[in-house]
């Protein structure tokens, strides 16, 4: 590889067969790519013999230069490249981050957090973002062994909290002591798994388990715990949650999946149908809410069903990709032991009501870093784009949108970090009488934000921003696909209406105006 090259010798290789360009001082010889060159043979001889940073940065992202680096022939003398992407590097585009990890200070983060953060990013780039884009676009069963890749480096078992679960994996990202981890651990990790911009592919590696696992976890029984818990959480097993109905969604309490006792009270028959099951159509467990008494919260119980004769799954076509795992499951007379009753008989209510906070903030965690990862995507592109002879972040319009998006991005942040903080001083029992109003209510504002975020990062990219691949990649996937946090773990309208209500009960009667 050479070193020494000049640009007056890259002048000299200008011709439809002698093609050398370069981009960010690195040398490219085209001689043999230009005639399959996806945008054409024209654009290339534009080009020939130039320095082409401006025009390759205008149509094409940086990892194609990686996807490509088997031409490059060498460097301009004396340059080095400015553009530099390093695996688990923490962004330095401004609010690409939180402010903690811009440089301000905070009392909520401390080394490990910096550690952990690094490493669980690390590990992202190198092992989960280079299988990204081909699950998102084509979607099928995740291997298996990517899941047993994050289950041994202790991402999975991250992201459902702290807790005595910790101890089930070999080790957590950065060598975390499981007595060290905290909820403010926990949110990086989900943060982190968002920061992939491959919505269908996140949701797959583990949407399903983060809410699927907690339940057996608090309720399931001794035997549950100790052999079905350690292979989830090492990922060689799949787990869900299935309680949503094609007859009940926000409305739990009216689901009409049975469960009936056989004479010899040894096991349950369940029959019925789950709709919408994120990570239904690949997982082995499915944590199901059944009734087994009448009408009502109080006939509601859960049980946990392995994938067994009776159990199909059908693969949803939804808005994302068919990676999520989405799915119609039936239950047509599975054979269910007693013994996998998770919980108390018609006590199934509280079990489902228990993880809904966490499921709520955890959603908040994703949903508000994947807006923050369209803010920088956003500010990137209105810096580097040139139009009528100037960029385009010049256009007093454009700063004013990501001004916008910025400020919404960033109340949630501190918002979130604030809830979060609480959480690590409350029990579970604490948190659900004194967080629950407020995360209703940051969900509601989380995803009302990324629905503002979605709009202006498309009018900052334009026709990118309604493309698949290319530079606006990863804005059209989360324009596409951010309406999810708005309806999953609760509908808007629905947070909203429970954070007035949970304030009401606090109410003073003595206030009047």
């Amino acid at each position: 590889m050479r070193t020494d090259i000049t640009l007056d010798e890259v002048a000299r290789h200008n011709k439809p067969d002698d093609i050398w360009i370069v981009v960010d001082s690195q040398v490219y010889d085209l001689s043999k790519f230009y005639e399959m060159h996806p945008g054409g043979v024209h654009v290339l001889l534009e080009v020939a013999g130039k320095d082409a940073t401006d025009e390759f940065y205008s149509l094409h992202r940086h990892a194609v230069l990686d996807k490509y680096k088997r031409l490059r022939i060498g460097s301009i003398a004396g340059q080095t490249p400015q553009v530099v992407q390093e695996d688990g590097a923490i962004s330095k585009v401004p609010y690409a981050e939180s402010s903690f990890w811009m440089g301000s200070k905070s009392p909520y983060y401390n080394e490990s957090h910096v550690a952990f953060r690094k490493a669980v990013r690390t590990f992202i780039d190198q092992e989960l973002r280079p299988h990204a884009q081909e699950y998102e676009d084509q979607g099928g069963k995740i291997d298996v062994a990517l899941f047993q890749k994050m289950g041994r480096f202790g991402l999975l078992a991250s992201r459902i909290g702290p807790g005595p679960h910790l101890k089930f994996v070999p080790s957590l990202p950065a060598g975390i002591k499981p007595e060290q981890f905290d909820y403010f651990h926990e949110q990086i990790a989900h943060e982190e798994m968002s920061r992939l911009g491959s919505p269908g592919f996140a949701d797959g590696l583990g949407a399903g388990f983060c809410i699927g696992l907690p339940p057996l976890l608090a309720f399931g029984t001794k035997d549950m715990i100790q052999n079905i818990v350690p292979s989830v959480l090492l990922g060689d097993k799949r787990i869900c949650l299935a309680i949503t109905e094609p007859y009940a969604g926000s409305d739990v309490a009216n689901i009409r999946a049975t469960a009936k006792k056989t004479p010899d009270g040894k096991f349950y028959i369940v029959n019925g149908v789950k709709k919408w099951i994120t990570n239904g159509h690949f997982s082995d467990y499915f944590v199901t809410a059944v009734r087994t008494g009448g009408a009502g919260t109080s006939g509601i119980s859960m049980l946990l069903i392995p994938r067994s004769e009776g159990l199909e799954t059908k693969q949803m076509k939804t808005s994302y990709s068919s990676a999520a795992g989405t799915a119609y499951v039936t239950y047509d007379n599975v054979k269910v032991p007693v013994e996998n009753l998770v919980g108390k008989e018609n006590a199934g209510f509280p079990v489902i009501m228990f993880n809904f906070n966490h499921e709520r903030w955890y959603i908040i965690s994703a949903m508000n870093y994947a807006s923050r990862s369209i803010v920088e995507e956003s500010f990137k592109w209105a810096v580097q784009r040139r139009v009528f002879g100037k960029s385009l972040i010049e256009q007093p319009v454009i700063r004013f949108k990501l001004a916008k998006m910025i400020a919404e991005v960033e109340s949630i942040s501190n918002w979130l970090e604030q809830v979060t903080y609480n959480m690590t001083k409350m029990t579970y029992k604490e948190q659900s009488m004194h967080l629950a109003g407020p995360i209703a209510l940051l969900k509601f504002q989380t995803t009302r934000v990324a629905h503002d975020v979605a709009d202006d990062a498309v009018q900052i990219l334009g026709g990118r921003a309604i493309t698949k691949t290319g530079l606006g990649s990863k804005v059209e996937a989360f324009q596409r696909t951010y309406k999810y946090g708005s309806i999953l773990g609760g509908s808007e309208e629905i947070m909203a209406d429970l954070g007035v209500r949970m304030a009401m009960k606090q109410f003073p009667k003595n206030a009047r105006l």
